[in-house]
């Protein structure tokens, strides 16, 4: 698995792809089917935020997030391509000819995880508690990464935040002609312009419903509810240490969902063992932060863990080309290999002074520094080839990848070097370094990682600026702190990725 967290959303940056993830882990399966009283051990390789799902958006923290909370769509797992079907929604939305009108129906009967905050009494959930959070989504107050999901598609939501920034407190009262609750189980969406690809952004943590009733009893001073999430969802939060260890427990109360249906033949096997059983099948789930590869083997290899991503830079290790070594399938232990559905780029903060802007020579500097890059190097050196050089945006099995388009740069240096010449990035003042055709120096700076595996990367960096004469530095940080840099629009630079997840 990767160790870049997904973002929702980065204002203020572009991206330049660079590889897919070929997912590959081993794992330890018992023997008979698992039952509720089963737990599961499992890591995470960088330390999460929070629980707040309009407040955070980094993988790890989502992946608790979609346990807890629940959004109105989910994606099918189990269909090629992936497709988005729904989860507490009754059907896929009524869209109007013009697109602009949608109608989604919530499914009833479905309550959120018993709480002090709801009195004493059940409480359900109903169309109030998503139109609440994504009215949460973009109250600037909350500073919210994902609230490019609505802030300019709902009609009045720019209106609505423009007044919330004057008065500065957000007017959860008032109506938002662009989401409404039309009635207890009936949410309609009004959009300022078509956006079909709504749907799948509905898929997300960051739109999952949540009880305003929870965010009164528990919200700090930004409106967020980090340590105190209440969902509709299969589990709860049962215990959480910040960055040391996370557990879930099988919400008791979870509606009746069984295990998905598939037709392909891959899933022949696990959907006849698993059909007609109810979700959720484990009943606590204890995550661990362990960011180092090497005590993350090494605490799967004693059992402290059920399953793991081969750490890329332990693939000899254990695999033989393809293959799990003998010792390892001798213990029981099956890899599992495939496509991970996953794309990682270096995103540039388009209002950094250095790398941002529209401008022909700005657009010059970030293409020439992506065909600098030595893509190739990161796959086969690095990665071990436990990767594949990414062409677009969208991953393999998810709607809308074209297997021919080729939109990824090549990696060439002199062409680097010709464009930086042409727009005026050249060595003015004899110090051996490119500076800016103002004449002013010339520096990168890329948020890293203080993790082993990242000095590897921040070495293939230095070794492909320096081999077009551009000077760059590093900054390290542990993961959360650079997030908080990020959001607050304080990087140049910084190599994140994207999964299609529900996160």
């Amino acid at each position: 698995m990767s160790g870049s967290p997904r973002r929702s959303g980065m204002n203020a940056g572009t991206r330049r792809l660079r590889w897919l993830l070929l997912a590959t882990f081993c794992a330890a399966f018992p023997a008979a089917a698992a039952d509720v009283n089963k737990v599961l051990h499992v890591a995470f390789v960088a330390p999460e935020n929070g629980f707040d799902p309009q407040a955070t958006g980094d993988l790890y923290s989502n992946y608790v997030n979609r346990e807890i909370f629940d959004p109105l769509y989910r994606y099918d797992y189990l269909a090629r391509p992936y497709k988005v079907v729904p989860n507490t929604a009754a059907a896929l939305p009524e869209i109007s000819a013009d697109g602009l009108t949608w109608t989604i129906k919530v499914r009833p009967g479905i309550y959120f995880t018993d709480d002090p905050a709801f009195k004493g009494k059940k409480r359900e959930l109903s169309a109030a508690d998503y139109v609440y959070a994504w009215k949460r989504l973009i109250d600037p107050k909350l500073r919210s990464i994902n609230a490019q999901i609505f802030d300019d598609r709902l009609v009045g939501a720019k209106a609505a935040i423009q007044a919330a920034k004057k008065t500065g407190q957000f007017d959860y009262d008032a109506p938002l002609e662009g989401a409404q609750a039309i009635d207890r189980y009936t949410i309609r969406l009004k959009l300022n312009y078509p956006a079909y690809d709504l749907l799948a952004d509905l898929t997300s943590s960051g739109a999952s419903a949540v009880a305003r009733e929870v965010v009164t009893a528990y919200g700090d001073p930004s409106g967020w509810v980090m340590e105190h999430p209440i969902g509709t969802g299969p589990y709860y939060l049962k215990s959480w240490r910040r960055a040391q260890q996370i557990v879930l427990e099988a919400n008791p109360n979870f509606r009746d969902v069984l295990f998905p249906e598939s037709s392909q033949a891959e899933d022949r096997a696990i959907v006849g063992e698993m059909r007609g059983k109810k979700l959720p099948i484990i009943g606590r789930i204890e995550i661990a932060i362990i960011e180092e590869s090497n005590p993350r083997l090494l605490s799967f290899e004693q059992s402290q863990l059920d399953y793991t991503a081969i750490p890329t830079d332990l693939v000899t290790k254990l695999l033989n080309g393809d293959k799990l070594k003998p010792e390892y399938v001798a213990r029981g232990i099956v890899h599992l290999r495939g496509v991970q559905p996953s794309v990682t780029y270096t995103y540039f903060n388009m209002e950094d002074p250095v790398v941002g802007g529209y401008t022909p020579d700005k657009i010059a500097l970030r293409r020439a520094i992506s065909m600098a890059y030595n893509n190739d190097d990161e796959i086969h050196v690095i990665r071990l080839d436990q990767a594949q050089a990414a062409t677009q945006p969208i991953p393999p099995n998810v709607f809308g990848y074209d297997p021919s388009f080729k939109g990824n740069p090549t990696h060439d240096v002199a062409g680097a070097k010709a464009l930086l010449d042409k727009f005026g990035y050249v060595d003015r003042d004899g110090d051996g370094w490119r500076d800016l055709p103002d004449g002013k120096p010339l520096k990168l700076v890329l948020a890293s990682d203080p993790s082993a595996i990242y000095r590897q990367f921040d070495e293939l960096w230095k070794r492909s600026m320096d081999a077009i004469g551009i000077r760059i530095e590093f900054t390290k940080q542990r993961f959360p702190d650079t997030l908080k840099q990020a959001i607050a629009g304080q990087l140049q630079m910084w190599a994140l990725g994207n999964t299609a997840t529900n996160t």
